[in-house]
């Protein structure tokens, strides 16, 4: 009985692993993480891309960050979240843009939220997937041969 069970288990994960493609998953992962971080930087300013008086303002008091000036950090990060996400979107030098918010999002871990570290891993699990497995076939990195 158990031999079957596995077996029969075997053949549904099988299947499952066929249904739903390695691209998928990456595609996926791209568009899921990048909108966190593109929705975290639209927070961060008005219009287009002017840095907001609140930004500034949270990274002087809540997003204290040794040693980076709080005006300098709010900009940094604000042209990050949008130009990270957008490149994973286009599939476009993914695991620079990956490795780019992974490192952003451990800096938020350490100096800003440390108790926060359930929603950071949610963020990391995706990122580390794309940087060990790249964009996947709808990428524009595939259509120029870049790994």
């Amino acid at each position: 009985m158990t031999h079957s069970l596995s077996n029969a288990w075997n053949r549904a994960a099988a299947l499952l692993e066929r249904w739903v493609a390695l691209d998928l998953v990456l595609l996926v992962s791209r568009v899921g993480i990048a909108a966190v971080f593109w929705y975290s930087g639209r927070t961060k300013v008005d219009g287009l891309l002017s840095v907001s008086d609140g930004a500034v303002s949270l990274f002087r008091t809540e997003y204290r960050l040794p040693v980076l000036d709080p005006v300098f950090a709010a900009h940094a990060a604000a042209y990050a979240e949008h130009l990270f996400p957008l490149l994973l979107v286009l599939g476009l030098f993914t695991r620079f843009a990956t490795l780019s918010l992974l490192g952003m999002t451990l800096v938020i871990q350490i100096f800003v939220y440390p108790d926060a570290w359930p929603t950071h891993l949610s963020w990391a699990a995706p990122l580390l997937l794309l940087v060990a497995r790249g964009a996947g076939r709808a990428s524009v990195d595939r259509l120029l041969g870049l790994r």
